[in-house]
């Protein structure tokens, strides 16, 4: 249930984009009432030149955007120029291979349509808790030339600056983070998002795997992010 207040507190920066105008609106009309500053766009051309020009906190990007960039144009142009928003995209019922390839293409993660406003609000707010986390007090790990910086969101590799998007630099504080261990999918899913309801373990090999490109010199040998058979992740030793 939403509550209408005087002065709604100030929340997220979020664009949505979204081609369908009865969808649109009422992302636009739910997001609102809970304090959020929203801003809608139709087409993929202007989400990518909003997203490039103006600061938001999330992207709500649809698949299907009709004539121009598809959703997944959207977020592999955004990931080239090193553009590291959160990106939830919107996927048709069961379509697993388009959140696969959402995934692939740079996607933080996925919903599918449609859209249940309780489960898209609890995908919100997990970036919002984890945005929100950031205090000021410093958390450094290394592990080989892998540096990461918890308190002030920065991964360095050999001294130079990885650009990680907002699953990625979570995947790797969880793994990082004091006492080192084996962590499995649903445990990873849960790291970063609050629950695995709903999630495809899938996207954390996916995710691994950009990390891996991002951090390791050799990316099909990994001595940073290390498979465990059977098991799932892990960090080397130091």
């Amino acid at each position: 249930m939403f509550a209408y207040v005087d002065e709604p507190p100030r929340g997220l920066e979020l664009l949505v984009v979204e081609d369908e105008p009865r969808l649109r609106e009422l992302l636009v009309r739910r997001f609102t009432l809970e304090g959020h500053r929203v801003t809608a766009v139709a087409d993929g051309t202007s989400a990518i030149d909003r997203a490039g020009s103006d600061h938001f906190d999330i992207l709500l990007l649809d698949v299907a955007l009709g004539p121009g960039p598809s959703g997944f144009d959207v977020c592999r142009t955004l990931r080239a120029r090193h553009n590291v928003i959160p990106i939830i995209m919107l996927t048709g019922l069961g379509s697993e291979a388009d959140a696969v390839q959402g995934l692939e293409a740079g996607a933080d993660d996925f919903v599918t349509k449609p859209v249940g406003m309780a489960e898209l609000r609890s995908r919100v707010r997990a970036v919002l808790r984890r945005t929100g986390q950031r205090s000021g007090d410093e958390d450094v790990q290394t592990v080989g030339d892998v540096t990461i910086d918890t308190g002030q969101r920065t991964v360095k590799v050999r001294g130079e600056p990885a650009r990680l998007t907002f699953s990625e630099f979570e995947l790797l504080s969880c793994l990082m983070a004091p006492p080192r261990r084996v962590f499995n999918r649903e445990e990873l899913l849960k790291a970063i998002w609050g629950d695995a309801d709903y999630r495809d373990p899938r996207a954390i090999d996916v995710h691994i795997r950009h990390m891996r490109e991002k951090l390791e010199e050799h990316p099909n040998d990994p001595q940073v992010i290390l498979t465990v058979r059977g098991a799932g992740y892990r960090v080397a030793d130091d």
